[in-house]
């Protein structure tokens, strides 16, 4: 994942920088390929670096998570494998009774738990509604063994029409995949779980393809890209932050920044404000044209991951060509600057 514009201002607010610079695995090449995994062109890591900039991190999920576990590990209670049960709340705080039998009483309940919230159906209801379903599912899963025929520090994608597969060769126990692909009717898709399903959806590529399908279990990440939109971030004293809340999703490329610099904010808007109410509705009316605009980028976004002809390939193809002239590397740099202001 990428942390750039205000998440990496984020993460640096909270000085976790140098924790986080101590596992960033920085830019690699990417070398595009046909379907039988032929290389058809490489963009140079240097290329995606001076179109983000130097204040930009990119890591793994895990690792981020572990940085911010040790963060706070000393300073509050930590319990893995509890959800909350049932939420009752007053003028004066919120009840929260968890599922390992006890029972929590706060004056704030922050749900920041995944798109499929335990407190959001809890709290704003399990309303169908609330989901805006893209049509794409999306997978991704480390690899024990890195792929062959890619050079340490590379990465291969095969672009086609309604998918993508990306490999990407990090080193032993580093090396990663991603694929995205259209699909109708996802509820049915999920159902089939990511062995079966991606087989069926990318069986036919050669290549590191192929050797990371020969590697994919069910116990890899696979879902529905899948938007959530509410009229409100908070119900009294519960507020839900990150993908709980407004899940942007990969076509973004902006969902852990997104939910960093939001907490962040929330935290700040805590401590401004004399009381907690008064706190969220600044928080939410503060937040929520970011929201807005990292869901519409992400809709529009959708075709570069998963073109819907073999054109939009074609023309997606000659725009990574094109990125490596430094005249256009620089547009490329200032359009990304604007969409972080």
């Amino acid at each position: 994942m990428n942390l750039h514009g205000p998440g990496y201002d984020a993460v640096e607010r909270l000085g976790l920088i140098p924790a986080l610079a101590a596992r960033d695995i920085g830019f690699f090449r990417s070398i595009l390929v046909d379907a039988d995994g032929r290389e058809k062109f490489t963009v140079p890591s240097e290329v995606a670096q001076a179109a983000v900039g130097t204040r930009a991190l990119t890591i793994f999920r895990g690792d981020l998570e572990t940085v911010l576990y040790e963060a706070v590990a000393d300073t509050v209670e930590i319990r893995f494998a509890t959800v909350p049960h049932a939420v009752t709340q007053d003028t004066a705080g919120v009840d929260v009774a968890l599922s390992d039998g006890t029972r929590i009483r706060a004056d704030l309940l922050v749900g920041a738990d995944g798109v499929r919230s335990r407190t959001h159906a809890l709290v704003f209801g399990d309303d169908p509604g609330h989901l805006r379903d893209l049509r794409h599912m999306v997978a991704a899963f480390s690899l024990p063994e890195p792929p062959a025929g890619i050079p340490e520090g590379a990465g291969t994608t095969y672009i086609g029409p309604h998918r993508t597969a990306a490999v990407m060769n990090l080193g032993p126990h580093r090396s990663a995949t991603f694929f995205t692909y259209r699909c109708d009717d996802t509820a049915a898709e999920y159902a089939r779980g990511p062995e079966r399903a991606l087989t069926a959806a990318f069986g036919d590529l050669g290549g590191a393809t192929a050797q990371a399908l020969a590697q994919v279990t069910d116990t890899a990440y696979f879902d529905a890209a899948t938007q959530v939109t509410l009229d409100g971030l908070h119900r009294g004293r519960v507020v839900l932050v990150g993908d709980s809340a407004w899940c942007v999703t990969v076509f973004a490329g902006y969902g852990a920044a997104l939910a960093i610099d939001g907490a962040d904010r929330l935290g700040a808007a805590l401590s401004r404000h004399g009381d907690i109410p008064t706190a969220l509705a600044a928080w939410e009316t503060e937040l929520g044209p970011e929201i807005h605009k990292r869901q519409a980028l992400a809709r529009r976004g959708v075709s570069r991951f998963a073109p819907p002809t073999r054109a939009h390939v074609m023309a997606g193809e000659l725009a990574l060509r094109a990125i490596q002239l430094p005249g256009i590397r620089a547009l490329v740099r200032r359009s990304i600057q604007r969409a972080n202001n």
